[in-house]
């Protein structure tokens, strides 16, 4: 049994009341390790810590180039454990060895693109109709962030809001899923061993209820990046409102993945399955709505079922794994109960529809048939292993139906027409559209949402941008100081 606590102002600690929480396993349903369970006061000692680092500590002062140093030797420190780290989120998890493999063998990656960013922060000096006066504009950092992860990916979403935090001279709280704890305490206690400064990085663990909801009231937290659903994420928006926090919000989707009938069929089977079964449909942009031009339904749903059905389930660190668990006992009771509800809508069940025998936690992966864009299915994420197919007739329909959903995070297009390409591009109202790929990401590129999908974005350049606020400066270096009782322009 393993044991987790918190890291505050470069320090492991305990739970202010020594409160801990049980991390189970969702392969084999057992406690593998316990994590400590803060409380407000916790939560509240780590945004002093971090906001003592930057008014008053050795990184407030530091240059950007010296943080850049920095940010390159945590990716080298991190190229060095990304196994241990790995297995722990495994375990935490449940998801594929190869996928949090893959995932924290690219995170180096991302931090080094980060580290360069550093010293490219510049302001400007406007050209301005001011005789006599001199502008320039600076860029600084926005100040503490709390940073409130999900349980499906926590490492690979963790570094998506601390690095360019960094990169942009803040400090940072992060509150990690209550369930999936244990990988980011390890993660967090790296940034000690590549020689930042104590409180630049914290991390507090608890319950949303507790930790979250102190983080985001606190006043010395100026900014809040959180990912996870509508509904935690409307919870996070209303109270970043009481005064006034920025925020960046990455919510849920229900993703249209669209095949045409001039598709490479074997390459859009491939891609509707990855798009769904992939980290067992536990992922925001999981392409949960396949829409299939309605002149080739019936060819594409029967290769679609040939491969989904070869799907291997079971041990997530096995090589020949699949498709995993579900990560939490809610999930996976939600899981099942939208299948119910799918089926007490009238859908035809073609693959699944059940919980598997595999393990505790595992759902057969399911497709259904039979669906219109009306259904709670077709319009509720389930995020899980459930795929519905929409037909449809042309372009038109098309568009309607995907862009018939609260949601806007992403979606696919399957065409070899250049001109429809473009056309559902330009169309969808989604944050990201794949053409004749689907899941490809990269952290030099944005990623956000529409609608209820989202507030703002991350990744790429403009990522470090959510991060800085802008300040003017006004240098009178010769024009008459004017009374200030006779208005006048210029």
């Amino acid at each position: 049994m393993e044991h987790f606590d918190m890291v505050i102002d470069g320090q492991s600690v305990p739970a202010e009341n020594g409160a801990v929480m049980e991390s189970v396993n969702p392969y084999s349903d057992k406690v593998w390790s316990t994590v400590a369970q803060g409380t407000a006061e916790d939560a509240g000692r780590a945004v002093e810590a971090a906001h003592k680092a930057l008014k008053q500590g050795e990184w407030g002062r530091m240059t950007a180039s010296a943080r850049g140093a920095l940010l390159r030797r945590f990716a080298d420190v991190l190229a060095k454990h990304t196994d241990r780290l790995a297995e722990i989120e495994v375990k935490d998890n449940g998801k594929l060895f190869a996928e949090m493999g893959l995932q924290l063998r690219y995170m180096p990656q991302m931090v080094h693109f980060y580290a360069g960013l550093c010293d490219k922060i510049e302001g400007t000096t406007p050209n301005i109709d001011r005789p006599g006066h001199f502008t320039y504009t600076r860029k600084e950092p926005i100040g503490v962030v709390a940073a409130i992860t999900p349980w499906n990916s926590p490492l690979m979403l963790a570094t998506s809001k601390i690095m360019p935090a960094l990169a942009a001279g803040c400090t940072v709280v992060l509150k990690p899923s209550e369930f999936t704890s244990a990988s980011t305490v390890e993660y967090v206690k790296l940034f000690k061993e590549a020689g930042f400064p104590d409180g630049v990085v914290n991390v507090v663990t608890g319950t949303g209820a507790e930790v979250g909801a102190a983080l985001t009231s606190h006043p010395k937290v100026a900014k809040i990046s959180f990912t996870g659903s509508d509904y935690g994420g409307r919870t996070v928006y209303q109270a970043a409102a009481q005064d006034f926090k920025s925020v960046t919000l990455e919510l849920g989707g229900k993703s249209p993945n669209i095949v045409f009938d001039d598709a490479i069929m074997d390459d859009a089977v491939k891609g509707a399955i990855s798009g769904i079964f992939a980290a067992s449909g536990q992922t925001c942009i999981a392409g949960s709505r396949l829409l299939v031009q309605r002149s080739i339904h019936d060819e594409f749903v029967e290769k679609l079922l040939d491969f989904a059905k070869t799907a291997k389930l079971g041990d997530p660190m096995a090589e020949t794994t699949q498709v995993g668990p579900i990560t939490t006992p809610p999930q996976y009771d939600k899981v099942l109960s939208y299948i119910d509800v799918a089926k007490g809508e009238g859908v035809e069940t073609v693959l699944g529809g059940k919980a598997s025998d595999v393990g505790r936690w595992f759902v057969e992966p399911t497709i259904f048939t039979g669906v219109n864009n009306k259904m709670r299915i077709a319009q509720e994420e389930v995020f899980g292993p459930v795929l519905s197919i929409i037909p449809f007739d042309d372009e038109d329909e098309a568009l309607s139906i995907a862009n018939d959903t609260i949601y806007g995070l992403a979606s696919g297009v399957w065409t070899q027409s250049m001109n429809r390409a473009f056309t559902m591009a330009n169309g969808i109202e989604a944050g990201t559209v794949w053409v004749n790929t689907y899941r490809a990401a990269s952290f030099t590129t944005p990623f956000g949402g529409y609608k209820n999908s989202g507030v703002g974005s991350e990744n790429g350049v403009t990522a470090v941008n959510a991060f800085l606020k802008n300040k003017s400066v006004w240098i009178n270096y010769g024009a008459d100081v004017p009374n200030p009782f006779v208005m006048r322009i210029g």
